[in-house]
């Protein structure tokens, strides 16, 4: 319990204090105008209140990840605790609040276009593509998910994706097509007229769904007790297939650090008011979700007796995220609250996966210099990305999608930060607090491709190490040529 508290408290104090050192840092000026008055469209640019605003990129930014990501990583022990805590302080929260505040200051530019401006045109056109790809990937992913959940929670047979979308499960591909409609809905119209009025429904219910289980934790102590940090080893079943390095940096993402996060936070810079918003609205939504991740990390292994028990539980349940959170729901809530749980994770999941479009509708724009303001222009913009979200559903099974994403998400969070570091440097800012996390990000994604099994798969993990530090050391030398320029 300790060790919890102690990394909870940390994360309140950050937003105090690291929150308020990088606003000087970004030199925010509460005077100086928006894009949502100076290029006001009605669609994309519109003003909306601060409140509104932190719930929806709450909202946007933690889809499944601070609940299911924190879970699964709550099996490699403790150590959890500590990459939620540190990554989502200096990592995470402070990767989304400049790279937000850069959009901000650039009339809500998407993030490829940022990227190009600080790192250089060929870099741009590859994150075009490479963004538009993870936006989709994130689209497929929670389209999927919320379809099976409800069909679970509706008693409709739940089969793997891949079989379940070929059309074995007629029920399975209604939900889907209720939820691809409210998607293009969600994608096409105004961002006030459903994201604007439900996101913040939505946002307090998940911050109401973690306190509830904040909660148990601190007054069932006896029943549910937290593992301490006493060492960093690696606690996962089969620990020599998951290593800690970089298994746990992808597994914990949206808890920790994501790069999908900073595809979103130009949507909100479009709707902000003030510059003052920034630390509340993009710092403060990401350590609100490591929070979040924290608490989830934390019940996932008291609930189960230890992280060993954690373990033996994902085992049990082929690894499904969905009925640990069930069981965890049921049993200290009730049924009831479990209930309301389980349909907040699939208003997670949904409003994640809705944004994603949105987003990848926003960048395509942004590539081809497309007004958004008229409908027809929006839906021809639109509808290829839906096309190939189906695609990806119905070619690739569920599993195959998630491990791309993840290290395609945490690829494209190493990319912004080193779009960070030029961002300073350029400005003769201290930029040392992105340059360190840029290389470690860097190292993660490059030894990923050496390991995981979707990749290369070396079983010799000291030279797939260091095939992951020559990559590394051969990004961070151009990336040197780059800054010495800035």
């Amino acid at each position: 319990m300790i060790t919890f508290l102690m990394c909870l408290a940390a994360l309140i104090i950050a937003y105090f204090t690291y929150g308020k050192y990088l606003e000087k840092v970004c030199d925010i000026d509460e005077n100086n105008p928006t894009p949502a008055t100076t290029m006001y469209d009605g669609v994309d640019y519109m003003p909306m209140p601060r409140w509104k605003t932190f719930l929806i990129q709450l909202l946007n930014i933690a889809g499944l990840g601070p609940i299911f990501g924190a879970l699964l990583g709550a099996a490699y022990g403790p150590v959890a605790f500590l990459w939620i805590t540190l990554g989502g302080i200096f990592m995470g929260a402070m990767h989304d609040f400049i790279a937000g505040v850069i959009s901000l200051k650039n009339n809500g530019l998407s993030l490829p276009e940022i990227i190009g401006k600080y790192l250089g045109n060929g870099t741009k056109m590859f994150m075009r593509i490479f963004t538009v790809l993870l936006m989709v990937l994130v689209g497929a992913v929670f389209m999927s998910q919320p379809a099976a959940l409800i069909a679970t929670n509706i008693d409709i047979p739940v089969l793997e994706a891949s079989e379940a979308f070929a059309g074995t499960s007629w029920e399975m591909l209604i939900v889907l097509i209720v939820i691809l409609v409210y998607y293009i809905l969600a994608t096409l119209l105004p961002i006030d007229k459903i994201i604007g009025r439900f996101y913040p429904i939505f946002g307090i219910a998940l911050l109401v769904m973690a306190l509830g289980i904040l909660a148990v934790l601190l007054f069932n102590s006896g029943t549910y007790s937290i593992p301490e940090l006493t060492t960093l080893a690696n606690m996962k079943s089969e620990a020599d297939k998951f290593p800690i390095v970089p298994m746990l940096f992808t597994t914990i993402a949206c808890g920790a650090l994501s790069g999908f996060h900073a595809t979103q936070s130009p949507m909100m810079a479009r709707c902000m008011t003030s510059e003052k918003q920034s630390r509340p609205i993009f710092y403060g939504a990401m350590i609100a979700e490591s929070i979040i991740a924290l608490i989830w990390a934390a019940i996932a292994m008291a609930f189960w007796g230890g992280v060993e028990g954690l373990n033996e539980a994902i085992a049990q349940h082929g690894g499904n995220a969905a009925t640990l959170v069930n069981i965890i729901s049921e049993t200290t809530l009730g049924k009831t609250v479990a209930t309301i749980v389980i349909f907040g994770v699939i208003a997670c999941a949904i409003t994640s996966g809705d944004t994603a479009f949105r987003s990848a509708r926003l960048i395509v724009a942004d590539m081809f210099g497309v007004s958004q303001q008229p409908l027809a222009k929006r839906i021809y913009v639109s509808l290829p990305l839906f096309a190939i979200g189906l695609f990806i559903i119905f070619a690739l099974p569920f599993q195959t999608i998630w491990s791309y994403f993840a290290w395609t998400n945490q690829t494209l969070a190493a990319i912004t930060l080193w779009c960070i570091t030029c961002y300073l440097a350029q400005r003769k800012k201290p930029y040392i607090i992105a340059l360190l996390p840029a290389l470690l990000m860097t190292y993660i994604c490059a030894s990923y491709i050496f390991i995981s099994p979707m990749m290369f798969g070396m079983e010799n993990r000291a030279m797939a190490y260091i095939c992951g530090g020559v990559l590394t050391i051969i990004i961070a030398a151009l990336a040197s040529i780059k800054l010495r320029k800035q």
